[in-house]
C-alpha cells in the first residue's frame, strides 16, 4: 500500500484515537510525532477571539522547532477562560512527557463547538492511547486524517515527490473544514509534513505564502474560525543540501508546496457542507490588487451566485450585481463577465449565448468564472462553492 499520508516523508508517526470527546465515538484526538525534531511554522486566524489552542501554540512555535502536534476534535476550547489554557497546556505536557520531549516543542490545535470546557481527563487518557499506537504506517497517517474531521464527509489529503539537489523530497498535508470558512489565514485546521531540510525562515516564509494563494483564497460561507491553524513540520532528513536562501531549489520547494495546498483547498470545497460543486472566481482589470481581492471575494461570497451555481442557473446578472455592490472601481462600458470560456456579458452589455451551453458548464463539478473590471491591470482569484439546502440543515442541527 503506498503512503501518501502524513506519515510519508522520513522521520514522521502518526496516530488518530477515539479519546470520547464525540458523542459519536468517532476519532478525535490525532498525534503527529517527529521523534528527531524538525523545524516548524505555523499561520493562525486574524480573528480577534481565538481558542486556548491558538494562544498556546503561537507561543510554542516561536522557536521554529517542534517534535510533536497534538489535536483534538469535537471540542473547539474556544471562549473558556483560563481554564481552557491551563487545559491546552495540560495537553501538551501530556504528550511531552510520552516522547520524551519538552512542552513547549509539542504544538496544539483544537476544532469543534466553541464554549465548552474540554474533559481534560478523557483527553489525556486518549493522548496515552494515541502515543502508544504512533506508528510511520499509511493506516496511522490515514487514523489522524479521520481524527481532526468534525462536520468533513470525507478526510482531505494531498503527497507530492519533487527531487531537489538529487535528493527526493515528500511533501504530503491533510486537512479539515467544512463550513465557518472564510479567507484571512488557512480557513481550517491544516497539517503539513514534509522531509527537506530547509531554514525556519524560509520555511515559515514558504508556508505564508502557499496558505495566501490556496487555502486563503477559499470562502465557503464567508465565515472565520476562531480556531484556524496551519502548521507544517520539516524533519530534514531527505538527504538534501539545506535550502537556506531563496534560490531556485527553494522556490521549486515553495511551487511544490503551493500545489499541495492547493489541492487541499480544492477538495475542501467539494466536501463544503452542503456542497455539490465550486468554482474559481478570477478578477481581471482592477484598479489595484486589493479591489481585485476584494471583487473575487465578493462574487464567491454571494448567496444568489452561490444559489443560482447550485441550480446550474447561467444567471450572470447575479455575478454582475455582486461585483457592483462591493465597493471597487469599475467601468460599466468596459465590464464584461465569462462562464467557462463562453463570454456572457461584454462591455456592458448582455450577449447573445447558449443557456443550455453554459447551464452544463455549471453544473460541471468545477468551473471558472472570470470578470473583467475594465478599471486597471490588477488580478486575482477566490475559491468558491455552490450553497444548497442541506447547508442550512447541517448548521441548523449542528449542536449549540
Amino acid at each position: 500500500m503506498k503512503n501518501t499520508t502524513v506519515t510519508s516523508p522520513k522521520g514522521f508517526l502518526a496516530a488518530g484515537i477515539s479519546g470520547g470527546i464525540k458523542q459519536s465515538g468517532k476519532k478525535d484526538i490525532g498525534i503527529i510525532c517527529c521523534p528527531t525534531g524538525a523545524a516548524a511554522a505555523a499561520v493562525f486566524t486574524t480573528n480577534k477571539i481565538v481558542s486556548a489552542a491558538v494562544t498556546i501554540c503561537k507561543q510554542h512555535v516561536k522557536s521554529g522547532y517542534a517534535e510533536a502536534v497534538i489535536v483534538n476534535s469535537g471540542n473547539a476550547n474556544t471562549c473558556t477562560g483560563k481554564l481552557g489554557l491551563k487545559n491546552a497546556q495540560s495537553m501538551c505536557q501530556t504528550v511531552a512527557e510520552l516522547i520524551d520531549a519538552d512542552a513547549n516543542s509539542v504544538l496544539i490545535a483544537s476544532t469543534g463547538i466553541i464554549g465548552h470546557q474540554l474533559p481534560i481527563v478523557k483527553v489525556n487518557n486518549g493522548i496515552i492511547l494515541a502515543a502508544a499506537n504512533l506508528s510511520s504506517s499509511p493506516d496511522a497517517g490515514g487514523d489522524f486524517a479521520h481524527a481532526i474531521m468534525t462536520t468533513d464527509t470525507k478526510c482531505k489529503q494531498a503527497h507530492k515527490i519533487i527531487t531537489i539537489g538529487g535528493a527526493n523530497i515528500t511533501i504530503a498535508g491533510t486537512t479539515k473544514g467544512a463550513g465557518m470558512i472564510g479567507p484571512n489565514m488557512a480557513t481550517t485546521l491544516c497539517f503539513i509534513t514534509t522531509d527537506a531540510a530547509i531554514s525556519k525562515t524560509l520555511l515559515q516564509k514558504s508556508l505564508k505564502e502557499a496558505i495566501g494563494n490556496s487555502l486563503n483564497k477559499l470562502t465557503v460561507d464567508g465565515h472565520q474560525s476562531t480556531n484556524d491553524t496551519a502548521i507544517i513540520l520539516a524533519s530534514g532528513l531527505a538527504g538534501n543540501k539545506k535550502i537556506n536562501k531563496a534560490d531556485a531549489q527553494y522556490k521549486k520547494f515553495a511551487a511544490a508546496l503551493k500545489d499541495l495546498t492547493t489541492d487541499l483547498a480544492k477538495q475542501m470545497a467539494l466536501d463544503a457542507e452542503g456542497a455539490t460543486r465550486m468554482f474559481t472566481v478570477v478578477i481581471n482589470g482592477a484598479a489595484s490588487k486589493d479591489e481585485a481581492v476584494k471583487a473575487a471575494r465578493a462574487v464567491a461570497d454571494y448567496d444568489l451566485v452561490k444559489c443560482a451555481i447550485h441550480g446550474g442557473d447561467p444567471n450572470w446578472g447575479r455575478i454582475i450585481c455582486a461585483v457592483g455592490s462591493c465597493g471597487v472601481k469599475l467601468n460599466p462600458n468596459k465590464l464584461t463577465c465569462t462562464i467557462g470560456r463562453v463570454t456572457v456579458f461584454k462591455n456592458g452589455q448582455p450577449v447573445k449565448f447558449n443557456p443550455k451551453k453554459v447551464s452544463k458548464i455549471i453544473s460541471q463539478k468545477e468551473h471558472t468564472i472570470t470578470v473583467n473590471l475594465g478599471a486597471g491591470k490588477f488580478s486575482d482569484f477566490c475559491f468558491g462553492c455552490d450553497l444548497s439546502k442541506d447547508y442550512v440543515t447541517i448548521n441548523a442541527d449542528y449542536h449549540t
